[in-house]
């Protein structure tokens, strides 16, 4: 880019004019935003905690009380009945 650049020339006279003003409670106002996402943040990390402990411990129950490790009872013929 050369320094006859309308684009650059624009940048320039930009950053080389007057610079908006602070808001004196910026400093206050982000610090209190970033407390409230980080208060926001640990509580859904709680919830998702939470929700996976409860999963693991129905999968638990319902494994005991339904043993799907033993294999299913076999019938080799059906049932016998009056001839």
């Amino acid at each position: 880019m050369s320094a006859t650049d309308p684009k650059e020339r624009d940048v320039r006279r930009m950053l080389d004019g007057p610079h908006p003003a602070v808001p004196p409670d910026l400093a206050s106002y982000a610090a209190s935003r970033g407390t409230k996402l980080l208060r926001r943040r640990r509580r859904l990390r709680r919830v998702g905690w939470w929700l996976l402990l409860t999963a693991a411990v129905a999968f638990t129950v319902w494994a005991i009380l339904t043993e799907p490790w033993t294999p299913p009872s076999q019938q080799i013929a059906p049932p016998l009945e009056s001839w």
